[in-house]
C-alpha cells in the first residue's frame, strides 16, 4: 500500500520524459495513485500518449488552457472517466521567446498577457471548473520558480507570471479551504526540461547550483516528484497556501 493508493491524479504539463510533470507522474504512480494526463494538441499527443501507456494512465485528454471550451470539455472527460478525483497537478508555463531574450522593459502587451494567461490564470480556471469534482482533502499543486521573487537574467516576464501564479495559489488556498481542498506550489531548482531550454544562460545556472548550493548538486524531476507525493498525501493535510522549495538550498544563499 502506497501513500496514494486509491487516489486519482490529473496531471497537466507532460511534454516528454524530461518534463517535471513526468517525474511527478512517476512518483505519484509509485505511491499507488491512478494517473490521467493532458496534452496541448495533436502534435504533443504523439509524445504524451506513449508515456501514458507506459505509466498505465486511465485516460488522456486534450487541454489548451487558452481556450475556454477546453475547460468545459476537460470537466466532462474527468467526470465521465472518474466521477471525482483527488489530485490536480498544474505544471504549465509559457512565454514568447522574444520576451525572454531582450530587455524586460521591452516586453510586449501581448507577450505579457500570454505568459500570465498560460502560466497563472490557468490555475484559477482549472480550479473553477474542476472543484465540483475534487474530493474532500484534495490537493492542488502548481509548479513555480525562484524567479518569481528574485531577478534572474533572462527570466523576464516569466518571473512576473510565476509571481502571479504564487499569489493566485494563496488566494485559491483561502477560497477552496472551505471545501477542504489544499493548494500549494513547489519551487523547483533548474532542471533540463523543454520549457527551460528557452532561458538564456541556463548552463551557467546549472554550474552555479552544482558549485554553490548547500547540497552541491542540481535537483532531479524525481526530487520534485517526491515532494509532490508528500503534498498530495494525507501526510500534508495541514499544509496549504505554501511555496515549498526543492532546489538543493540555492534559494537561501545571498548570491
Amino acid at each position: 500500500m502506497g501513500l496514494l493508493t486509491g487516489k486519482k491524479a490529473l496531471i497537466l504539463g507532460v511534454a516528454n520524459d524530461k518534463s517535471i510533470a513526468w517525474g511527478i507522474a512517476q512518483s505519484l504512480k509509485a505511491e499507488g495513485a491512478s494517473i490521467a494526463l493532458t496534452y496541448l494538441n495533436d502534435a504533443l499527443k504523439k509524445r504524451v500518449q506513449p508515456l501514458a501507456e507506459e505509466i498505465g494512465a486511465d485516460f488522456t485528454c486534450e487541454m489548451d488552457v487558452t481556450k475556454d471550451d477546453h475547460y468545459t470539455s476537460l470537466h466532462a472527460v474527468v467526470e465521465k472517466n472518474w466521477g471525482k478525483f483527488d489530485i490536480l497537478i498544474h505544471s504549465l508555463a509559457f512565454a514568447d521567446r522574444n520576451d525572454l531574450k531582450g530587455r524586460f522593459s521591452d516586453t510586449s502587451r501581448d507577450g505579457f498577457k500570454l505568459a500570465c494567461d498560460v502560466s497563472a490564470f490557468s490555475l484559477i480556471g482549472l480550479c473553477h471548473h474542476l472543484k465540483p469534482l475534487l474530493n474532500q482533502d484534495a490537493s492542488v499543486i502548481g509548479m513555480t520558480y525562484h524567479g518569481s521573487i528574485k531577478v534572474l537574467k533572462g527570466y523576464n516576464v516569466m518571473g512576473v507570471a510565476k509571481a502571479a501564479l504564487e499569489a493566485s495559489m494563496r488566494y485559491l488556498s483561502d477560497d477552496l479551504g472551505q471545501d477542504s481542498i489544499r493548494v500549494n506550489c513547489i519551487s523547483a531548482g533548474p532542471i533540463r526540461t523543454l520549457a527551460a531550454s528557452g532561458i538564456p544562460g541556463l548552463r551557467d545556472i546549472f554550474q552555479m547550483v552544482d558549485e554553490r548550493a548547500p547540497l552541491r548538486r542540481n535537483v532531479t524531476t524525481g526530487d520534485v516528484g517526491g515532494t509532490a507525493a508528500f503534498l498530495a498525501s494525507p501526510l500534508s493535510n495541514g499544509v496549504t497556501g505554501q511555496v515549498l522549495f526543492v532546489d538543493s538550498g540555492i534559494s537561501i544563499l545571498g548570491i
